[in-house]
């Protein structure tokens, strides 16, 4: 037994710190490999439980939302651990992407200029307030000064990741961590592309690209998101070739008017049915393009037919694609009209017009087009400013541009039907909690409208492991490229040289380049379980933790990370990464809105902990279930306030029932014990089942309801005869009491992590959450003497009330009646009853149709003479 000395006063203040330094030290929660392989041998599979951690982006703080779906996991992981399964639970930190770059820029006032030498010794010159700046005044460094920078933000902020989430109790073995940009991640990140490549399921190609233009960057499908934005509507006569007169379109950008390469209306749009097949000429550049239908011209936007431009919204990419239009971009990267002009605007009048909007930002274009237009009288009318959904990249502040360049992406289903079909099989073949995510994972595979994107044009992230050849005049050989060797990964084609060259010979004619480009960053979270599992790096561990058991998320980001990760087990390993998939809903405020930076209403979780406990908001994130979302006020968290009145009820209900002695060879005796330990023999099974079914809130629920009942109803019944040794039940109610806290505290373990870890130091050896998952004693006892005798409690304490007399004063007569089955149950706890309500005389009434107390006779207040 455990000598753990019981404090007088129990308290929550500074367990987190004492157990989460015992649990490191003990090495409570790391992955015990040796019993893995005893445990797969033994049961196969099922012997270890995997999970496949969210890595959570290292460029910021966490919020109160990761507190609520890391307690989820967390959750489930410490009942799966209990059930005596080896678990792998390991962490990533996901330190590449957008986002690190841009907290970079505004921490320490730069910007990445890869014309720049390095500098060994440079010095940024801020550190942590330099968001205020404008990008024209942030310091340009070296790309190797730049991705430095992003090393050492990220490493610090990691640490205070690690620090919160040991303070949260997440039980992860700190041991098995990675990191999205390390050599081991670049290697396995590269040599997953490579392999991909060489089936032929990754491609280059020159097309139509969402383009952010602060990031100057590829942005992806999965990462856009509408919002709202105004505009108006401009409406342009177009020239028919034929002289009979003009064709009206209704544009709100006419800023791209020398990029248009025809006219579009809907096949049954009656008003076009004779001008399909001709042409005619474009306002003020006087082009000729050709009239065409397509079924996604809507006839009741604005004139019905619509001029398509390249490219002005992703639906002239769709008519460029399937109507074989010309491409005669005019936006460049940097969200500037270029400065020469389309091959197709052949008249001195029109390249003059052009030359009035080239180098000009869309905004200024347009209102130069604008008084273009009105100079020649072929603005028409302009309306009413409305709103309109607009792309954007999900963390940008401008619209998306679509300009075209040459990218990096990998089949993903969208143009392959064959394996879209084998996505949404593998898909269906997995467990869901809740089951309907799994309609938005295939909503969203059966919507991509092209392959994803995976090549990104910035500075941290994994270098994409390739080369160009170089022709005799110094450019890229069309359709050559220069892999690199597995075994020579990782690799930095930036610094790198290409197989089969040498140094001398970059950059120059017949020599090589090398790709600039690196990896969006899903490219690599996509390989999350290969990362952590020591894929083609530790074939054992992968074949003991691989497929995962679970993948536990977030539901914004099934369209992202869990769409990905499965692409990429389906091309490898022809499976689903995992078994189940737990999607957590979002934190809203009190209002019902998402929190979120952009709006400010995000609730950093620090203070929540400090001030309240860790068990308190762990009970806050475990009363929710898988997929709703959860109201969260800082200022009345109701909830939290629960959770810490349980944690502290459950230090105090410990050390009053240890302080009962168990006698050796003590058995449950009597009626009322035993009902007690059949009644929570169920709670124990209806608990298990819901925890095997990823529904930890009703788990909780169930022990909650119990452990309420066991502290105010059975202790309140019981603890007379407990105190008294010379009653023949006495050490029956003591073992009941011992064997109750034992198993209470198993079962709220994976919830109160802290707190049922202190109390149960106080009696037994070893942690309790390496301890046995409690089942069922198989005493038999009947539940109605529990449920009875708590009902008569209740009402002997609500007569005193309305007596208004103290619960202390003692009764004379007491009458109960019952129906006769209650009056049966009562009868076996009547030595409690009348101990407890202090009654002298208690009658026990059968016959009635309910449960009532009859007569409250007090006992005469003695007086003083």
């Amino acid at each position: 037994m455990a000598d753990a000395q019981i404090p007088d006063k129990p308290a929550l203040e500074g367990l987190e710190q004492k157990w989460d330094a015992a649990w490191a030290a003990q090495g409570t929660y790391l992955f015990d490999r040796d019993a893995a392989k005893a445990a797969t041998q033994a049961q196969g599979r099922a012997g270890v439980f995997s999970v496949d951690t969210p890595p959570p982006t290292a460029s910021g703080s966490l919020h109160i939302g990761h507190v609520f779906s890391y307690t989820h996991t967390d959750v489930k992981v410490r009942f799966e651990r209990m059930r005596g399964k080896t678990v792998f639970y390991p962490m990533g930190w996901d330190d590449n992407g957008l986002p690190t770059e841009r907290r970079v820029q505004n921490f320490y006032g730069v910007r990445c200029d890869t014309s720049l030498p390095y500098d060994p010794d440079f010095t940024p010159p801020f550190h942590g307030d330099a968001k205020s700046l404008k990008p024209a005044d942030q310091v340009p460094i070296s790309r190797r000064n730049f991705i430095e920078l992003c090393e050492e933000l990220t490493l610090e902020d990691e640490k205070q990741f690690e620090a919160l989430f040991r303070q949260l109790g997440l039980s992860v073995d700190w041991t098995q961590t990675y990191r999205t940009i390390s050599d081991d991640t670049i290697r396995t990140s590269q040599l997953a592309f490579l392999r991909n490549l060489e089936r032929g399921e990754a491609y280059q190609a020159m097309a139509p690209t969402l383009w952010d233009i602060d990031f100057r960057s590829a942005i992806a499908q999965a990462e856009l998101e509408d919002r709202e934005q105004q505009a108006s509507y401009h409406r342009l006569a177009f020239h028919k070739t034929d002289g009979s007169g003009d064709i009206h379109i209704e544009t709100t950008r006419p800023e791209l008017l020398a990029a248009c390469v025809a006219l579009v209306a809907n096949p049954g749009d009656e008003r076009y049915q004779d001008y399909f097949g001709k042409t005619v000429r474009t306002p003020i550049f006087d082009v000729e393009v050709p009239v065409l239908a397509h079924p996604l011209a809507q006839q009741d936007k604005g004139s019905g037919i619509a001029m398509v431009c390249t490219f002005g919204d992703v639906t002239d990419i769709i008519w460029w694609r399937e109507l074989d239009l010309p491409n005669r971009t005019i936006l460049g990267q940097d969200g500037r009209i270029l400065a020469d002009a389309p091959e197709a605007l052949e008249t001195d009048a029109a390249r003059a017009a052009y030359a009035e909007i080239a180098g000009l930002t869309v905004f200024s274009a347009k209102k130069k087009m604008v008084e273009l237009l009105e100079a020649s009288g072929e603005l028409l009318e302009i309306s009413k400013p409305f709103n309109h959904p607009v792309k954007f990249y999900e963390k940008g502040d401008r619209a998306l541009e679509i300009v075209s360049t040459r990218q990096w992406y990998l089949r993903n289903g969208a143009r392959d039907a064959a394996f879209r079909e084998k996505l949404i099989a593998l898909g269906r073949g997995m467990d869901w909690h809740p089951d309907f995510m799994r309609v938005r994972y295939e909503n969203w595979t059966n919507g991509l409208t092209g392959d994803w994107l995976i090549s990104r044009q910035r500075f941290f992230g994994v270098p994409i492991p390739v080369w160009y050849p170089l022709d005799e005049n110094g450019e890229r050989i069309e359709g050559g490229v220069i892999t690199a060797d597995a075994a020579a990964l990782p690799v930095d084609p930036t610094t790198d040289t290409a197989p089969g060259f040498d140094e001398s010979q970059r950059g120059v004619p017949g020599g090589f380049e090398g790709e600039k480009d690196i990896f969006d960053t899903w490219a690599t979270s996509s390989l999350t379980p290969q990362l952590a599992g020591g894929w083609q790096r530790d074939d054992e561990l992968w074949n003991l933790v691989a497929p995962f058991d679970l993948r536990p998320q977030g539901q914004d980001i099934i369209r992202t990370w869990l769409f990905s990760t499965m692409v990429r087990s389906a091309l490898e390993d022809d499976r689903a990464p995992w078994s189940d998939a737990a999607i957590s809903g979002f934190i809203v405020d009190p209002d019902r809105k998402k929190m979120s930076k952009s709006k400010g209403n995000v609730v950093t979780p620090a203070d929540i902990l400090d001030q309240h406990g860790t068990d308190a908001v762990r009970y806050w994130a475990a009363s929710s279930r898988l997929g709703a979302d959860a109201a969260f006020d800082p200022q009345n968290p109701t909830q939290v306030k629960i959770g810490r009145r349980l944690a502290i009820k459950v230090l105090n209900a410990a050390k009053f029932v240890l302080s009962f002695p168990v006698s050796e060879g003590a058995q449950v005796t009597h009626a009322l014990d035993a009902a007690m330990l059949a009644t929570l023999d169920q709670v124990i099974r209806d608990a298990t089942a819901a925890f095997e079914n990823y529904d930890h809130a009703r788990a909780l629920e169930i022990t909650e309801a119990f452990f309420w009942t066991f502290c105010d109803d059975y202790l309140e019944l019981v603890k007379e005869r407990a105190y008294n040794q010379g009653d023949v039940g006495q050490a029956s109610a003591a073992l009941a009491l011992r064997l109750a806290l034992s198993s209470l505290l198993r079962l709220l373990a994976p919830v109160l992590a802290f707190a049922t870890e202190e109390a149960w130091s106080w009696f037994e050896d070893g942690s309790i959450h390496t301890s046995a998952w409690p089942t069922p004693l198989g005493i038999e006892g009947d539940p109605a003497v529990l449920k009875a005798a708590s009902e008569a409690l209740i009402g002997i304490r609500r007569a005193k009330t309305e007596a208004k007399a103290s619960q202390k004063t003692p009764v004379a007569r007491l009458v109960l009646r019952a129906p006769d089955a209650t009056a049966a149950a009562l009868t076996l706890a009547e030595g409690d009853l009348k101990a407890v309500g202090r009654i002298e005389s208690l009658e026990i009434v059968g016959g009635a149709e309910a449960f009532a107390v009859d007569t409250v006779e007090l006992a005469p207040v003695e007086t003083e003479a």
